[in-house]
């Protein structure tokens, strides 16, 4: 008796689920979208574990050298991330001496954030495996059909931050 009375206590209440009539789900372009992402961060993953880093590490180094001087307000914004989750991964980046911080030149209270010489070559070394394979995707598609990948991945994403940039760039 006593034992099931533990199971019960155990046993946490699952949460009803809303029905959802899974055909209307595009479970082929969901698993594209899966393995794609997979493959096209295997090869940075693999850089960045040779010296200890992750993806954080990546998407930090990547975003300032596209967008030099950018405040950190700027890429807390971009990467939709907490001061505190930033704080750790800028600190290792600057003190291996990929970024680089200086106060704003008008309120010295402004941290701007810049890629050193081996933060841009980091970044680039990241970035050439994934725009070859971006290359080779797309090695036979039209111009107009490219563009439509773009608007594609354009309308995927909720973050008009990243759309700037694309257009700044």
């Amino acid at each position: 008796m006593e034992r099931q009375a533990a199971l019960r206590t155990a046993k946490k209440d699952i949460p009803e689920l809303p029905v959802v009539d899974d055909k209307s789900i595009d479970f082929d372009t969901i698993e594209k979208l899966f393995f794609a992402y997979r493959d096209f961060v295997s090869d940075p993953d693999a850089i960045l574990a040779k010296i200890g880093y992750g993806r954080a590490h990546h998407r930090v180094v990547y975003f300032v050298s596209r967008r030099p001087g950018m405040t950190v307000a700027d890429l807390l914004g971009i990467l939709q991330i907490t001061k505190q989750s930033l704080a750790r991964v800028l600190k290792e980046l600057i003190d291996s001496g990929y970024i680089r911080q200086m106060a704003g030149p008008a309120d010295r209270r402004q941290r701007r954030l810049y890629a050193t010489l081996a933060g841009r070559e980091l970044a680039l070394a990241l970035s050439q495996p994934q725009s070859r394979r971006i290359e080779g995707a797309l090695q036979e598609l039209t111009p107009e059909m490219r563009e439509g990948v773009k608007r594609f991945l354009d309308g995927m994403s909720t973050s008009t931050a990243l759309r700037d940039i694309s257009k700044d760039v």
